[in-house]
């Protein structure tokens, strides 16, 4: 594996310059202080109810996600080269969507095969010819990016279904502002606060036509033993809209409404973080009790919009997103400006020979998976779960791909032992609607065990706070 690029410290152990006021502010913390602010931070998570579940743990159904105090840094001019990237990505992936449910160009044109997307789990054929308002089929998009080199950027995966996690980006810095207020008193960091005031309004940019006045948004949630839901709370709560389940909302006279303690209202907008299965029994999922009859009828006949579209999972499958580069180029016409990582497809015989061969040095992972689940991290894994695994591979080919590891980059993080560097992602947060908008840094997750490369919450990974500081 490639040397680890620490962010914080540059060639010959030199403190990068976006680091120069952490550093200084480091070596003023003792280990009390830093126990302090940790407790209190816990403490203001705890107030907040910023919980994930873990499925299927004996021990406990609801956790805190840890939380790290040291900020990771941009400088603004990697900012506006990540932006830049990410833009041209979302744009990107709109137009691909947008063209799969209608002409299937790309298909055509044999830049993908058509086997690929029309035999895909997650494409939707019910949306063939749907045309959402303006266009727009991923609203909200969380771009998974992470870092190898000062200069060297990668996209690790799109989430185009119902990206999560932008609850803990709000809180991160809340609690950072609380605990630390004079370090932001000594530079310029771009905010974040203003994300659900923008989310509220890329969600009402994109009401259907057939909208008077102003739009009526509400956030559509499985209920409370879904893993997020209190980011659907908390969201619901920060932009000033309802949270409703399934047996809220109610068609009637051809158009979508919620029940009140009043009279009925009309409603315009749903942001769902339900799934395309359970969101319409009429349509999917028959036996489904957290959706809503008719509404995927209303949302074709232009009546409602629904945020993210259903469908648009088919932008985010790991089999897909081989083909992402191709996409780029097909409807920008421009070379990507982020990288995907290498990978090869296990569907692909040859590929998938190489893949078995190389198993120990590999990353695999399935094309429908999602939290660090059903993937195996050849570097770390023993040789028992790696046979495990080979079986369960040339079972199903179809169902995995496979990657180099990469040298993630490292971050200094508070550990047992003191300050260390610990491997880190990045998750920016994009809304589409009536223009693009990317909220400054987004999520940073951190492996927090030594030496470990996964990140997610569910698999032991925490958070930190992400400054972009500005010119």
């Amino acid at each position: 594996m490639a040397p680890i690029f620490n962010e914080m410290e540059g060639k010959g152990g030199a403190v990068r310059e976006p680091y120069a006021r952490i550093e200084e502010w480091l070596k003023t913390l003792s280990r009390r202080d830093v126990d302090r602010a940790l407790k209190e931070a816990e403490a203001i998570f705890r107030r907040q109810g910023i919980t994930f579940a873990v499925y299927g743990d004996n021990q406990a159904s609801e956790r805190l996600i840890p939380f790290d105090i040291i900020p990771r840094i941009f400088a603004a001019a990697e900012w506006r080269r990540l932006s830049a990237g990410i833009e041209q990505r979302v744009r990107a992936l709109n137009a691909f969507i947008h063209d799969l449910y209608h002409r299937q160009e790309i298909l055509r044109a044999g830049r993908i095969p058509h086997e690929f997307i029309i035999q895909n789990e997650a494409f939707v054929p019910e949306m063939v010819g749907v045309m959402p308002s303006r266009g727009i089929y991923a609203h909200i998009i969380g771009i998974d990016i992470v870092r190898v080199a000062e200069n060297e950027f990668y996209v690790l995966e799109d989430n185009c279904r119902t990206p999560s996690g932008v609850s803990y980006m709000l809180e991160d810095r809340e609690a950072m502002m609380y605990l630390f207020p004079e370090l932001f008193a000594q530079q310029r960091i771009a905010p974040v606060d203003n994300y659900p005031a923008m989310l509220r309004q890329t969600l009402e940019s994109v009401a259907p036509p057939a909208c008077k006045g102003e739009p009526t948004v509400v956030i559509l949630t499985p209920g409370i033993h879904n893993s997020a839901f209190f980011e659907h709370a908390f969201l619901a709560d920060e932009m000033g809209v309802e949270l409703c389940e399934g047996n809220d909302l109610f068609v009637s006279d051809g158009y979508l409404y919620m029940r009140t303690t009043q009279e009925p209202k009309r409603v315009d907008v749903v942001y769902r973080r339900i799934d395309d299965a359970f969101l319409d029994p009429l349509t999917f999922w028959p036996d489904s009790a957290i959706g809503v009859p008719g509404i995927f009828d209303l949302y074709r006949a232009g009546r409602v919009t629904l945020v993210n579209a259903p469908g648009t999972g088919i932008a985010d499958d790991k089999s897909i997103y081989t083909y992402i580069p191709d996409v780029i180029e097909f409807y920008t016409g421009e070379k990507p400006l982020l990288k995907n990582v290498p990978t090869w497809r296990c569907s692909d015989p040859k590929e998938l020979s190489y893949v078995l061969d190389h198993l120990s040095e590999l990353v695999v992972k399935e094309v429908h998976g999602s939290g660090g689940y059903g993937m195996l991290v050849g570097p770390t894994s023993s040789k028992k779960e790696i046979e495990e695994f080979r079986l369960r591979l040339k079972a199903r080919p179809k169902n995995y791909i496979a990657q180099p590891t990469l040298a993630l980059s490292a971050v200094p993080t508070f550990t047992r032992s003191g300050v260390a560097p610990r491997h880190v992602d990045l998750r920016p947060f994009v809304l589409s609607g009536d223009k693009v908008r990317i909220t400054p840094g987004g999520l940073t997750r951190v492996a927090l065990k030594k030496g470990s490369l996964v990140v997610n919450s569910s698999q032991g990974g925490g958070t930190k706070d992400t400054w972009v500081l500005e010119d």
